[in-house]
Parts: structure tokens; sequence; C-alpha cells
């Protein structure tokens, strides 16, 4: 039920580190009270352990136990501000949401047990492939079935439609819980959707177009998120939307079930988890000196705090994929695999959302280099804030120069998953 393999190993390593840094950004938020620090890392260890099982899980069973695990605690987190109604907001949304997609989920499981008699993903892969080729299963059934599994996965990546949760609970939520959901919780989702949809349904793929699905959402799901973004003021619900819009990017390697679209996503991934991380340390930092998350707090950015404003301009960028950042090598991967398979329309829906992307994007850049403030004393930071803030500079730099290593890493972890 449970298998420890490069895949789960690679995943596991991406979970350690995001959980690691929201570690060290909650030591530095000014958000959280010190008296209950104690039971909140608590339920940080409890969500990267039920993230662990969601990237080792075979089986339906524990695929569904580990996702309630990750749920159960995100909700606290989410909601551990108790003394702020948003917070509180944020994290009955998250559960109303939750409990419908997991719900939706179990059904969904139920009826391909029902089908196949068995829980574990490879022999349900041996089964339908049998099924279909003797005519014992209708293809709608199976479709059925994958499609109400996927609401409990679009869940917990954010996709449309099951994205609504997203923008009120990131925005409500702790700023390190926000950045660890953007991130761990994500990576955390395709690696059950990547263990599903390619170890356990590949083999109905022939029989069932739910590739298409996958497209079409995917499409939507960057659309969606990006066109969203654009009126936001308040820059962690802007970052909200934007993980939407990359969650959608990432679904674009899912779509085509081949090794170089799923290396897309584990390398998109890694280059995801450096840039923002990072954006989102950023937001922790200003809104501790500045006291707001809006964009007008960025104003005058540039000359009070050079560092800080250069860092975030290179996340951004990044995020929106522009050479020679990290952003754009993963982007490109992404890209080079879609436009392999002869999926041009997905491409081009990508490239457009990569463009708009860069105009919600830029407008943090342009409040903090062309804007004037009307406080202009600088804004001092302890050394190690600067210190962590360049662990996520350096590798955002040298990943778009230099992902080599990262493409023969990912390779690897894939290569059990495939055999």
């Amino acid at each position: 039920m449970v298998r420890l393999d490069s895949f789960a190993v690679f995943f596991k390593i991406i979970i350690s580190a995001a959980t690691a840094a929201t570690i060290l950004f909650s030591v530095r938020s000014a958000e959280l009270d010190p008296e209950t620090k104690g039971e909140y890392y608590a339920l940080l260890l409890a969500v990267t352990l039920g993230m662990y099982l969601m990237a080792s899980s075979t089986h339906l069973l524990m695929i569904y136990l580990s996702l309630e695990t990750v749920s159960l605690t995100s909700y606290i987190l989410a909601g551990f501000l108790t003394h702020s109604p948003r917070s509180s907001e944020a994290a009955f949304k998250y559960i109303t949401f939750g409990a419908i997609s997991s719900g939706t989920m179990l059904f969904g499981i139920s009826l391909l047990f029902g089908m196949t008699g068995t829980g574990d993903i490879m022999l349900i892969s041996s089964r339908l492939g049998e099924m279909f080729s003797q005519g014992d299963v209708y293809p709608l059934a199976v479709l059925l079935s994958i499609t109400f599994i996927l609401a409990g996965v679009g869940y917990k990546i954010a996709s449309v439609p099951f994205h609504m949760w997203s923008p009120d609970v990131y925005e409500g939520a702790p700023i390190p819980i926000t950045a660890f959901l953007s991130v761990a919780s994500k990576s955390a989702g395709f690696a059950m959707f990547i263990r599903l949809f390619y170890s356990g349904f590949k083999s109905a793929d022939a029989s069932i177009d739910w590739s298409l699905m996958l497209a079409v959402v995917s499409a939507l799901t960057m659309t969606v998120g990006n066109l969203a973004a654009l009126p936001q003021q308040n820059v962690k619900r802007l970052l909200a939307y934007s993980s939407i819009s990359h969650g959608g990017f990432l679904l674009m390697g899912g779509v085509l079930l081949t090794s170089e679209g799923l290396q897309a996503i584990l390398i998109y991934l890694v280059i995801y988890l450096f840039m923002n991380l990072g954006a989102f340390f950023v937001v922790i930092l200003i809104a501790n000196e500045v006291g707001s998350e809006t964009i007008d707090g960025y104003r005058g950015l540039g000359s009070r705090a050079p560092l800080i404003a250069v860092s975030m301009a290179i996340f951004l960028f990044s995020l929106t994929g522009l050479p020679p950042l990290a952003g754009f090598a993963g982007k490109w991967i992404l890209f080079a695999a879609v436009i392999k398979e002869k999926l041009y329309w997905l491409a081009i829906i990508g490239l457009l959302n990569s463009v708009v992307a860069l105009y919600y994007y830029v407008r943090i850049v342009k409040a903090m280099f062309l804007e004037t403030s009307d406080d202009t004393e600088s804004l001092s930071f302890s050394p190690g804030s600067l210190v962590l803030l360049l662990v996520f500079v350096v590798p955002t730099l040298l990943l778009g120069i230099y992902w080599n290593p990262l493409y023969e890493l990912s390779r690897v972890s894939l290569g059990k998953l495939m055999g």
C-alpha cells in the first residue's frame, strides 16, 4: 500500500524543503502567537507526514487516508489565527470545499473498486486493460469514476473547477502556511496524480479519451487563474491566483502521460519551490516591516530596500517565465513536451497566459521601482533573513542557465515508476 521508490523520495525531498522553509518563515513571521507555536509546529509535521504518504501511496485506500490526513491538519493550520475573522473564514471555506471534494473522490474510488475488485493501482491498470479488451466494462462507467477521483486530486492541486477555496484560504491563512500550501500541497497532489493516472489509468487511455478532459482542465485552470489575478490588490491573493495558473501549466505535462511530460512536471515543481517560496518570503518581510499585504505597501521599495526589491523582481519575472531565469527553463521544458505531442492549441493557450501573467506581475515591480511612498525611511532586515532570501534567489538564477543535473535527477526518479 506504500512504496518507497525513487519517485516517492523525489517528492519527499521537495515536501521536506518546503516544510523546512515554512518553519524558518514562521520563526520570522509576526503573525503567529509564540504561546501556540508548539501546537503549530506539531500540526506542520503532521501534515508533512500525510504528504509523504500521498507521495508513496499505491492503494486507493491509502491514497484516501493520506489525503484526509493532509486535509484535516491543513484546515486547522489555515484557521490558526483564531483572533482573525479572516483566518476563521478561510478555515471554514477550506473544510467545506474539502468535505465535498473528498466525498466525491470516495464515491469515484468505490465505483472503481466495484468494477475491478481491487484497490491496488497496478492491478487496477492490468484489470482495466483486460476488461476493455473483453468488453466486460462500460467506458462511460470508468470515465465517471475517473472524473469523480479527479475531484479529489483537483482539489489538492487547485485546478478548475475545484479551485474556489484557494484564493480565500491563501489570503486568510498565516503567510507561512499560504507559502507551504502553494508548494508542498501542490507537489503532493501531483505525486498522487501521476501515480493514479500514469500507473492506474494509462491502460484505459486507448478506450477513453480522458487526456482531452485533462487538457481542457489545464487550459481552463491557467486561464481562470490569470484572469482572476488581474484586478487583485492584495499580493497574497494575487499569488494565490498565480498558484492556480501554475497548476494549469503543470497539468500540461500531466495531459501527455509521456516520460517527457512527467519529467517536465518534476523539474517545474523544483523550480516553482524556489521562486514561489521566495516571493512569499518577501511578502512576510514586507508585512512585518510595513504592516501591509497590498501592492501599495510595495511603493518605493526599490529605494527603501534595494536587495528585497530586486529579489522580488527576480521571483516575479521567473514566475512569468522570462529568460534567463529558472521559470523560463521550467516552461521551456513543458512547452517542448507539449509541442512534441502536437498539442499546439494547448501550447498557444499557455503562451498567451504567460503574457497575461507578465502584466499583473509587472504591477508589483512598477510599484517597487517607479512609484514613490509617503514614507521614505529605509527598511532594515536581519542578516539571517537576507541570507535566507539569497537561498531562494541563487537557485532561481542558476537553474535558468544550467538545469541539466535537475533534468537527470528527474529522469532517474521516474525510472522505477515507468519501469
